[in-house]
C-alpha cells in the first residue's frame, strides 16, 4: 500500500493504532515502516497540539484526546471512503449526473434513441434532460449548466465557447395533405409551392427553416403561425397549408399526411452537433452519451423517410 498524505490520510493512521493498540502491528496493517507511522501521527498531533497517544512499554492507550477525537475520525474516515465510493462509480459509469440539452426536433428520435442506448449500458447514471433553442443551449453548455447538448446550425463563433462534434447533416421535407398534388412525390423544388399557402412557426420566415431560401429569394405566403411541430402536422392535414419539416421530426410524422424531401439545391441539410464545454471538465458519462448519439444518428441516417 503507497504512503498517504493529506489530513484523511493522518486520520486513517491515527484510526489504525487505535484500533492495534501499537505502531507496529498499524504499520503491518497498512503496509508503512514503522516510522512512518509514528511521523503520521506526530505530524496529526502537532496540528491538533494535543498528545493522542499514551505510549506504554508495550504499544500504545489513546489520551483523553485521543478518546475525543476518535468519533471525529471515525466520520472523517466514513465521508472519505463515501466520497471515494461516489468518485469511483463516477469513473465506472455506474453512478453520477449527466445534464443534457437539445433542440425540440432533435427529441422525436435523436435523443430518444441515445438516451435508450446509453441507459441500457449505464443505468447508474441518472440523466437530466432539458429543451431549448440552439443559442440558448450553446450558452448554457459553455457555462457549464448542462454537459453535453444537442444543437442544430450553429451560429459563427460557436466553436470557441463549445467543442462541436458532426452528429448528421439533417435534409429539410415538406409535410404535404394526403391529397394534396405533390403527395406522391420523390422530392419536390420549393419553386413547385411558390402558391401554397404556408404554415410557419414565425411571422417572418427568414426566422424559420425557410430562411435560406428568403435569402436566395422564395417568397413563401405565411398564412398560419404554429410554433409546434405537432399543431403544424394538424393544420397541414385539415389541408390549411405546407409546412417544412426536419427530417428528426419527419420520422414521427402522423400518418394523416405526406413527407416528400425537399430538393436540396432549394434547402441544403442542416448540421446537427453535440456541443460540449470547451474549457470545463464534464463527467466522464460525457463521452459514453457522445458515442450513444452517433449510434442513433447512423441509425436514423440508415433510416429511409416514409
Amino acid at each position: 500500500m503507497t504512503e498517504q498524505h493529506g489530513p484523511h490520510g493522518l486520520y486513517e493512521v491515527f484510526l489504525s493504532v487505535a484500533d492495534a493498540g501499537s505502531f507496529t502491528a498499524a504499520a503491518d496493517a497498512l503496509g508503512y515502516t514503522q516510522s512512518a507511522v509514528s511521523r503520521r501521527v506526530q505530524v496529526l498531533e502537532g496540528e491538533l497540539g494535543s498528545a493522542l497517544f499514551d505510549r506504554l512499554p508495550r504499544g500504545v492507550a489513546l489520551s483523553p484526546a485521543g478518546r475525543a477525537l476518535l468519533p471525529h475520525a471515525r466520520a472523517i474516515a466514513e465521508r472519505d471512503a463515501a466520497a471515494r465510493a461516489e468518485l469511483d462509480a463516477l469513473r465506472r459509469l455506474d453512478g453520477g449526473l449527466l445534464r443534457t440539452g437539445s433542440f425540440a426536433t432533435a427529441d422525436a428520435a435523436l435523443v430518444p434513441g441515445a438516451l435508450a442506448a446509453f441507459r441500457e449500458r449505464h443505468p447508474g447514471v441518472h440523466v437530466a434532460r432539458s429543451e431549448g433553442f440552439t443559442p440558448d443551449l450553446l450558452a448554457r453548455a459553455a457555462a457549464g449548466e448542462v454537459d453535453i447538448a444537442v444543437v442544430s446550425s450553429p451560429p459563427e463563433g460557436a466553436a470557441e465557447r463549445c467543442e462541436l462534434h458532426p452528429l448528421l447533416e439533417e435534409p429539410v421535407h415538406v409535410a404535404l395533405a394526403r391529397g394534396h398534388r405533390l403527395a406522391g412525390r420523390k422530392s419536390v423544388r420549393l419553386a413547385e409551392l411558390a402558391g401554397e399557402e404556408w404554415i410557419a412557426g414565425a411571422e417572418s420566415p427568414e426566422a424559420t427553416l425557410l430562411a435560406p431560401a428568403v435569402r436566395a429569394g422564395f417568397r413563401p405566403r405565411v398564412a398560419h403561425v404554429v410554433r409546434e411541430w405537432i399543431g403544424k402536422q394538424g393544420f397541414v392535414a385539415a389541408g390549411l397549408g405546407v409546412t417544412l419539416l426536419p427530417a428528426l421530426a419527419a420520422a414521427s410524422a402522423r400518418p394523416d399526411i405526406a413527407v416528400v424531401p425537399v430538393d436540396a439545391a432549394d434547402l441544403p441539410p442542416r448540421p446537427v452537433f453535440a456541443a460540449v464545454p470547451a474549457e470545463r471538465t464534464g463527467p466522464p458519462a460525457v463521452g459514453a452519451f457522445l458515442e450513444a448519439l452517433r449510434g442513433a444518428a447512423a441509425r436514423i441516417a440508415r433510416t429511409p423517410a416514409r
